[in-house]
C-alpha cells in the first residue's frame, strides 16, 4: 500500500509556517508543520517512513535550514527539499544544493513558484520511491537464486554463451540451459539485455 505524499513544513515563523501551510492545502494536498528543525528530527525518529517533500526556511532559532538538510543526509533521509530564504547568498545557496536542496526560494515569494516548486517534489519523492521498491524487489530475486544459478547469471551477463559456460563451470550445456531458465523467471526478465538491466541496477549503488 503506497504511503500518503505529506507536505512537510519548518519554520520558526508563525505567521510563515501558516501561509505556507495554507497554500499547501489549498492545493488539496496534506501538510504538517513545525516550529523547528530539532522539532522535524524529532518526528523523523518516530516515523516510519517519510514521504512527500520539506519546505524548510533558512534562518531558524536552533539549527538553520541548511543544517536540517545536512543532518537528514547524514541519517540517511532522503526527501526533496525546498529552502526558503530571505537571506539569499551565494555561500548559502552553494551549500543548500550541496546537501541536497531541490530549489530554493527568495522571501516573498511567488505562490505560483512554490506551487510547481512542491509539485516536482511531490513527483521526485514518487520516483524515488518506485526506484527503491523496484530494487528491493530485485535484491529479493537475487537472493532466490541458488548460487548455481547465481553463477550462470554472472556469466550471462558478462555476455558469455551457454556453451562457454558450460566450459567454465564443467557441467553440460543442458544443464546450463536449465539453470539460465530458472534464472529468467526467478528475475522475471524476458530478455538478457532486461536481466542485465536489472543486474546493473543494483549493482551500480
Amino acid at each position: 500500500m503506497e504511503c500518503e505524499q505529506i507536505v512537510f513544513v519548518v519554520d520558526d515563523d508563525a505567521e510563515a509556517l501558516a501561509s505556507v501551510c495554507a497554500l499547501v492545502r489549498s492545493m488539496g494536498l496534506a501538510c504538517r508543520q513545525f516550529p523547528s528543525g530539532e522539532a522535524f528530527l524529532e518526528h523523523c525518529d518516530r516515523a516510519s517512513d517519510l514521504a512527500g517533500c520539506l519546505v524548510t526556511d533558512v534562518r531558524m532559532v536552533g539549527i538553520s535550514g541548511i543544517e536540517l538538510q545536512e543532518q537528514l543526509q547524514e541519517r540517511g533521509i532522503k526527501i526533496p527539499v525546498i529552502v526558503l530564504t530571505a537571506f539569499a547568498r551565494t555561500p548559502i545557496t552553494v551549500r543548500a544544493m550541496q546537501s541536497g536542496a531541490m530549489t530554493m526560494l527568495d522571501k516573498p515569494y511567488d505562490d505560483d513558484d512554490l506551487w510547481d516548486a512542491i509539485r516536482e517534489g511531490l513527483k521526485r519523492d514518487a520516483e524515488q520511491r518506485a526506484e527503491a521498491a523496484l530494487e528491493a524487489e530485485i535484491r529479493r530475486q537475487l537472493e532466490s537464486l541458488t548460487p548455481s544459478e547465481r553463477q550462470v547469471l554472472d556469466l550471462v551477463v558478462a555476455g558469455l554463451p551457454n556453451k562457454v559456460i558450460a566450459s567454465r563451470l564443467d557441467v553440460s550445456v543442458r544443464t546450463v540451459e536449465n539453470r539460465r531458465r530458472e534464472v529468467f523467471v526467478k528475475m522475471q526478465a524476458n530478455s538478457v539485455a532486461d536481466l542485465v538491466r536489472r543486474v546493473v541496477q543494483i549493482t551500480r549503488k
